[in-house]
């Protein structure tokens, strides 16, 4: 019986032990739990009001937004944002050489390569004034500072604004406005020049002109034989006075023939680009020829006039006479493209690779204004404008028969019947 009651009380004293066990770790789970949620409740709450302090910080700076004061001169833009909105057409093409309308097709173009974006520290120069910096500066090759005074922006804003917009250009517009001919385009050329120049097969005239530039090294190679420092921009114009092939940056001591050689064209042509279209003439199988000035070499895809030693006969007096009316194209066009781009006429003082650049942009330039029709004015003319490179001839002798047998058939063309003797120009 002893036995019984003190196992019944040790079972009892168990159970009292086991639930104050389980009572305390019950008091400890509901203080964790207490302490999580309050925990959970105080990160929200600090989360929250994070939140409602950065919301109020923006709305703040949205409210009283002001122009940083110290890395940012304020400057006077009245010029842009007064002036210019009441151009007239005429003055829109004595200003920036092309009508608001091919303006706005030409930022139009470009706005996926040059247009910024706002900032929380500065608002971007607009795209349309950062076009209208470039085409200033090009257009009066003003000094920098000028410009920057004139648009209200920093001298670095408008070198970088010149910069991109011709980087841009030879990107967007050059591949699509100085295509190389295919077979319809050279056929249209062809026929183009036979009816206004009374020359068969010409697709193009070849020829140069100096661009003033300062060397930063290599100063005697690029000290042409007129006396100053420049770079030859080479161009092929067709007989709209379009350019289709160009190259820039040789220096100016640079012959003629030489330039032909680096610029490309002579190995494009070599290789075969002309399409073996040929004309009987004369009894000669003339295929498509350009024609170039006496300094070039007399190819059979190149003519050139006769030189005049005093000797010529009549036949080859009036086949000089054909070539120099129609390398009359070639010289208009050079004289329009420095009418309009005053930045090839004056020196530049640019580094030789930004003035490559920039010369190339202004004959894009140029073939867009005279595919949309806009105006040009004589008194942009310059004396200067159409300098050919005339330098040291090479000899004649040295051409092949072939080019040779070309030459003949047109001297017996254009001294026929056959060639009609009043031609529109």
């Amino acid at each position: 019986m002893e036995n019984v009651v003190g196992l019944t009380l040790f079972l009892c004293l168990i159970g009292r032990l086991v639930n104050q066990f389980i009572s305390t770790e019950i008091r400890l789970i509901r203080k964790r739990r207490l302490r999580i949620r309050d925990l959970i409740l105080n990160t929200q709450s600090r989360l929250r009001r994070q939140r409602r302090r950065q919301r109020q910080i923006q709305l703040y700076y949205q409210l009283r937004r002001r122009p940083p004061s110290v890395w940012v001169r304020q400057r006077a833009n009245d010029w842009w944002t007064a002036v210019v909105p009441n151009f007239t057409d005429e003055q829109w093409s004595q200003n920036f050489r092309m009508s608001e309308d091919t303006f706005l097709y030409l930022c139009h173009r470009l706005r996926t390569v040059m247009e910024k974006r706002d900032t929380n520290f500065r608002l971007c120069v607009p795209i349309k004034k950062r076009v209208a910096i470039a085409l200033w500066k090009l257009t009066t090759n003003s000094e920098l500072r000028l410009v920057s005074h004139l648009f209200g922006v920093g001298v670095t804003t408008v070198w970088r604004c010149v910069r991109e917009f011709c980087t841009a250009v030879n990107e967007v517009l050059l591949p699509e406005l100085i295509p190389f001919p295919n077979d319809d385009k050279l056929m249209e050329m062809a026929m183009n020049f036979e009816q206004r120049y009374g020359l068969p097969q010409c697709v193009g005239v070849v020829a140069g002109s100096h661009i003033p530039n300062v060397p930063t090294e290599y100063h005697a190679e690029y000290f042409n034989h007129m006396g100053w420092h420049s770079i030859i921009l080479q161009g092929v114009v067709d007989g709209n006075g379009l350019f289709w092939h160009v190259f820039a940056g040789s220096p100016g001591s640079m012959h003629d023939a030489t330039v032909l050689y680096v610029s490309g064209l002579w190995d494009l042509i070599g290789q075969g680009l002309f399409p073996n279209h040929t004309k009987n003439i004369a009894g000669h199988d003339v295929g498509y020829y350009l024609l170039g000035n006496a300094a070039f070499p007399l190819q059979s895809w190149l003519m050139k006039p006769f030189s005049d030693t005093g000797q010529l006969t009549a036949e080859q007096r009036a086949y000089n006479q054909k070539i120099y009316r129609a390398n009359c194209v070639a010289e208009k066009a050079f004289s329009r493209l420095k009418g309009r781009w005053r930045c090839l006429l004056k020196r530049n003082d640019s580094h030789i690779d930004l003035v490559k650049t920039m010369v190339l942009t202004c004959c894009v330039l140029h073939n867009l204004c005279e595919t949309h029709g806009e105006q040009y004015s004589e008194e942009w003319d310059s004396p200067a404008a159409g300098d050919q490179i005339l330098v040291a001839l090479p000899p004649e002798e040295d051409a092949d028969g072939a080019a040779v047998g070309v030459r003949n058939a047109l001297v017996h063309y254009l001294n026929t019947d056959n060639c009609a003797s009043s031609l529109t120009e």
